[in-house]
């Protein structure tokens, strides 16, 4: 029935139901298509002032059709979209406008296309058929007006007007490209001819106007109560003149959008557009052939999707390669500079490689790429998005005319390059605190301040304030549809918890299917009020209500895809106010790290007592606090008051902090602050982060014939830090699953150290509504241990299920509760999906190659060859998908890890050989056999060419340490030292540390958690627990001894296992003992890259889960 109606477009994306929506260029024209992410759904798309507005049609249970329009209308019901949309043509149903002109599907327009023939409707005027097929392009703009003036019949009209009308598009309009082309954007012979049209309806509203307003003074005065029926009677009256008003007003304005659009696009002015621009960028770079290197010029059209090369500067461009033509880049890890990209001929995949002036020129080409291959997507929905995160403590000022170095982030620490000025973010989030601006204007100066940076009116998704500390959440308008479930929220933190001096702020939604909070906090500020701060940010942490609440049992932490707090955060260094004028020698010498290693905030979270298992980015820039307004060359670390004088020692007081589920792409792309905005003591802070999102996903299978697919949960046990005798028991949530599930009671076992070990024998299995692996592989499951006495949690944590892609895996997660560490739960997950595979996700787009010429020798690589350039292509955008990120950061420290079997056991002959562990295998530890899954099979299903994925380093910070768990143990020290001795930012000492920790040994092994586990051997050399110098360890290559990862080694001699001591025997710890977590010292035994915990020392047998880590 619906194909008969030809504004019925079917299952046309959205992007084409827009393009068809502008190509009709009139107000009130709309089509209908099916949609994308509800069944039995329909979307009604209605074009106004150049805006497309899409609203969704969604059936009820009863099967009735509903429009979600604006609020406060009726909401009505029809039995069928003809009946909807018959309905619609009427005004003043909720609509934006009325439906007017319905858009033809595509296949009626080539069937009017075949009747060109036969002689239009309307009146010729002496047009012929011929000059109908005169390009639009090949007309002056006066002349394609002219030629669609004579289309129209005009014979209604007063002669007078249709005269003006004709003269402007003669003579007029030409004249108005020539004031645009000279900078006056303001069309002045339009307004003249608006003029003369209304001209009789300005004198008539000058007539009327002053008895309108002496009505209003009249009503205005307060009267006894008249007869309601009369004042029905006028508003009715009343209502069709008003509407008349409306209509010439919105007519007025659109005249004037639609003419200014067409003026600026025909002569070129930027400033008419109502999209992005992005102009094409060029780029200096080298390539060699036959040793001969060669100058030329990479350009960049990210609107026509095109890369152009040439060979000189000034010559003609020799080819250019299409968006779809360009496969992969790939960056080197050796040199820093170097690209390669990988493209196809139609003939065959070659790659060329590329060697720019510098990192970051490199950098803002692989993202003008990126941005190029995103837009040109065929892809309904974004896989990929940027966001803005900026933070400033506006001091009670006002802030300056020009913000545009914080939008584009440029300044100090890791900024963009100015190649990337004009690729707009999809969401900009800003946090202010000491704000005294108006909502209304705030939010004003920022969208104007994007839009003359970017072309794009942004649209604003949320705005909240607490007192003068705000946050603003800004969306490209392409995302208006798909940002819901929007929430805000605020705590108060200030005085006896009741004034908002002091507190944060919060706002969250849905990104179709992705989950996004965002926290802005004004902590507590004084150096000595270090422990109020953290107790701020518990706080806000269990009291700031914003997400989903069927997630009530889980703290924001857990609630959220992605979580970004920012804000005024207030930690400071932890030296004496003797050390001010050293303090700012060393930021002169930009020592930031000599500096950053008394940070209270690195020092609290190092110690497991705030921001637990958040991400912040390397610091780069200088202290952003407290300097002399209007100028950044001073600190101002003093400052006079009744009781003395105060010092605030330049400190890193605003800061931004991530926190990613498990196995989720999310990178910083520049973290750092601005120089030139000095209205305040503080600068501003910008971070920009590239983030995967989810689409919401329906799925084109039938459900009656694909398969079920299924997540299995075994082995789970459970270790956690109570006194309680009661009774626990699993409860599973997640978008994936129809509702939550629990699991029966486990058994406690009191262990030694007083914590209670709860195993969960039965296997647990959870139906998840869609089984496609496109869908399921992105879903996470969130878990809760609750008792069942008072159904209360004891910790909470999360497992990716794109860590069981593959084959049965076992995972290790830190239990948190209200942000502190309350336990660990280790256990086994097989996923079960139904038949297709994942589409290539834009985030794979850009990979890293190890430059390590003996290790392609030694398995024969072919770089000339595609799959091989694709096999030996590492992430490095990608930190959290893997689980390593740029940053030398540890498993263990983000709260979870996996443990991957290998694909078959390795013969002595066979240890040579790299053996593939699953691309998503974030840690890379040994499996035990004795604790193996039934439902295991001897080998992974992945292929054995393949080479596993790996995390490398950042190239703009330079080489960090190999993926060894030593190796970033000891960058990870040699990073963040946060107990110094005397003097001042010296490094620690050995004889500083605590001797009572189990020894870091150089070639640590990585151990999954069994009941059994080997016990250390001890130290022969009696080595110190920390080395006295960073350097970073030999890494022992594949061909040293023919052992490859995945091989066991022999137990190593008592007198080459240096660095390890006797066993200690240590007291009972408890995780909420925060003291028991200092930095710079090893992580806790019970994780599982670490030797095993006391209990698991009892018996000594060989090794069946070690294995070296490469």
């Amino acid at each position: 029935m619906l194909r008969n109606r030809q504004w019925y477009h079917g299952n046309i994306t959205r992007s084409r139901a827009e393009d068809l929506l502008s190509y009709a260029a009139r107000d009130g024209s709309f089509l209908v298509r099916g949609s994308e992410s509800i069944q039995g759904a329909y979307a009604l798309c209605v074009l106004f002032q150049n805006c497309v507005y899409t609203y969704r049609v969604l059936p009820n249970e009863e099967k009735k059709l509903s429009v979600q329009a604006s609020e406060g209308v009726p909401i009505r019901f029809f039995s069928d979209v003809s009946e909807l949309v018959d309905a619609y043509y009427s005004p003043n149903m909720g609509l934006v406008t009325n439906l007017q002109f319905p858009v033809p599907n595509e296949e009626e327009a080539e069937e009017e296309q075949d009747t060109s023939n036969q002689p239009p409707q309307l009146p010729p005027r002496n047009f012929t058929g011929n000059e109908n097929m005169i390009e639009p392009s090949e007309l002056s703009l006066s002349e394609t007006y002219l030629q669609r003036l004579q289309h129209m019949d005009m014979s209604t009209l007063p002669e007078e007007h249709q005269r003006a009308i004709e003269e402007y598009f003669r003579t007029s309009i030409s004249l108005d490209a020539d004031q645009v082309q000279n900078g006056i954007p303001y069309l002045p012979y339009l307004k003249e001819l608006t003029l003369v049209v209304c001209k009789n309806l300005n004198s008539e509203i000058s007539n009327i106007l002053p008895t309108l307003e002496a009505l209003q003074r009249i009503l205005d005065q307060q009267l006894s109560p008249g007869p309601g029926r009369l004042r029905t009677q006028v508003s009715i009256d009343s209502s069709q003149l008003h509407f008349r008003l409306e209509q010439i007003t919105t007519l007025l304005y659109s005249i004037e959008e639609k003419a200014k659009s067409a003026v600026f696009e025909s002569v070129g002015y930027d400033g008419g557009h109502r999209r992005s621009l992005i102009p094409p960028v060029s780029f200096e770079v080298k390539t060699e052939s036959l040793g001969i290197s060669t100058k030329m010029t990479l350009t960049v059209d990210v609107e026509s999707g095109k890369l152009f090369h040439k060979k000189s500067k000034d010559g003609l461009e020799d080819k250019y390669y299409g968006h779809n033509k360009i496969l992969q880049l790939v960056k080197s890890q050796k040199m820093h500079a170097k690209l390669m990209i990988v493209l196809d001929t139609d003939k065959e995949k070659i790659r060329k490689e590329f060697v720019f002036d510098n990192t970051k020129k490199r950098e803002g080409f692989c993202q003008l790429l990126q941005q190029m291959k995103n837009k040109h997507s065929d892809k309904p929905e974004p896989d990929l998005i940027t966001i803005f995160v900026g933070t400033w403590n506006m001091g009670g000022s006002n802030p300056p005319n020009n913000m545009d170095s914080w939008f584009q982030c440029k300044g100090q620490g890791k900024t963009r390059d100015d190649t990337a000025n004009h690729i707009p973010h999809d969401i900009y989030v800003i946090g202010t605190q000491e704000d005294q601006l108006g909502e209304t204007l705030w939010a004003d100066t920022l969208k104007n301040t994007l839009q003359n940076i970017t072309n794009l009116s942004f649209k604003q998704v949320a705005i909240h304030t607490l007192w003068n500390i705000r946050i603003v959440v800004l969306a490209k308008p392409e995302h208006e549809n798909r940002i819901s479930h929007i929430f805000s929220g605020s705590v108060k933190t200030g005085i006896a918890n009741t004034l908002g001096n002091k507190g944060a702020v919060g706002v969250s939604f849905m990104f179709n299917g992705t989950s996004f909070g965002f926290v802005n906090s004004h902590l507590t500020s004084g150096s000595e009020k270090k422990l109020r701060r953290n107790q701020n940010y518990l706080s806000i942490l269990r009291f700031l209500n914003v997400g989903d609440k069927k997630l009530n049992p889980f703290d924001i932490t857990h609630r959220f895809t992605h979580l970004f707090w920012l804000g005024d955060l207030n930690y400071r260094l932890e030296l004496p106010s003797a050390e001010a004028e050293n303090i700012v020698t060393k930021i002169k010498q930009q020592s930031y790290q000599e500096l950053l290693c008394r940070d209270q905030l690195n020092i609290e979270k190092q110690d497991g007592k705030v921001f637990l298992h958040f991400d912040e980015e390397d610091i780069t820039f200088a202290p952003t606090y407290r300097f002399e307004r209007d100028t950044r060359e001073k600190y101002a670390y003093t400052k006079a008051k009744a009781t003395g004088t105060k010092y605030n020692l330049p400190s890193w007081c605003d800061r931004v902090l991530r926190k990613s589920y498990p196995l989720v792409h999310a990178v910083c792309q520049s973290y750092g602050c601005t120089n030139d905005i000095m209205t305040s003591d503080h600068s501003p802070v910008f971070a920009s982060f590239e983030v995967a999102v989810t689409s919401q996903y329906v799925s084109k299978h039938d459900p009656n014939s694909m398969s079920q697919g299924g997540i299995k949960f075994m082995n789970c046990v459970a270790t956690l830090k109570t006194k309680s005798k009661t009774k626990f028991f699993i409860e599973y949530h997640s978008s994936c699953l129809e509702k939550s599930v629990k699991t029966s009671e486990g058994e406690n076992t009191e262990e030694a150290d007083g914590s209670i070990k709860v195993r969960f024998g039965t296997q647990v299995e959870l139906v998840p509504i869609i089984s496609d692996p496109e869908y399921l592989l992105d879903q996470h499951i969130l878990i809760c241990i609750k008792s069942t006495d008072s159904d209360e949690s004891y910790g909470e944590g999360c497992v990716a299920l794109r860590a069981a892609e593959y084959c049965y895996t076992e995972f290790h997660v830190t239990l948190t509760h209200h942000a502190e560490k309350t336990g660990i739960l280790t256990g086994g997950i097989q996923l079960r999906t139904a038949e297709g595979k994942q589409t290539d996700k834009l985030y794979d787009f850009i990979k890293v190659e190890r430059d390590d010429t003996a290790t392609s020798k030694s398995k024969g690589i072919d770089y000339n060859k595609f799959s091989d350039v694709r096999n030996h292509a590492y992430d490095i955008s990608n930190p959290s998908y893997m689980g390593v990120g740029i940053k030398s950061c540890t498993a263990a420290d983000r709260g979870w890890s996996y443990s991957m079997p290998p694909k078959a056991t390795a013969s002595a002959g066979q240890a040579g050989k790299d053996h593939n562990m699953g691309n998503i295998s974030p840690k890379r530890s040994g499996f035990d056999a004795s604790i193996q899954s039934p439902t295991i099979k001897a080998s992974s299903p992945i292929d054995e060419d393949k080479t596993a994925k790996e995390m490398f380093d950042n190239p703009l910070y330079g080489s960090r340490g190999k993926a060894s768990a030593w190796g970033k143990e000891q960058e990870s020290q040699r990073k963040d030292h946060h107990t110094t001795s005397d003097p001042f930012f010296a490094f620690p000492k050995a004889s500083d540390m605590d001797a009572e920790r189990p020894p870091i040994t150089p070639r640590i092994r990585s151990f999954t958690v069994t009941e059994k586990p080997q016990k250390p051997q001890p130290s022969a050399s009696g080595a110190p627990l920390h080395p006295t110098t960073f350097k970073k360890p030999v890494i022992t290559s594949r061909s040293e001894g023919g052992i490859g990862p995945g091989i066991n080694r022999p137990p190593l001699p008592a007198k080459s296992r240096t660095g390890q001591s006797e066993p200690q025997t240590n007291k009972p710890r408890d995780y909420r003992d925060s003291s028991e977590l200092p930095s710079n010292k090893p992580r806790q035994p019970a994780r599982p890259s670490q030797p095993p915990p006391k209990e698991m020392h009892q018996e000594t047998q060989p090794s069946k889960t070690g294995r070296f880590v490469k």
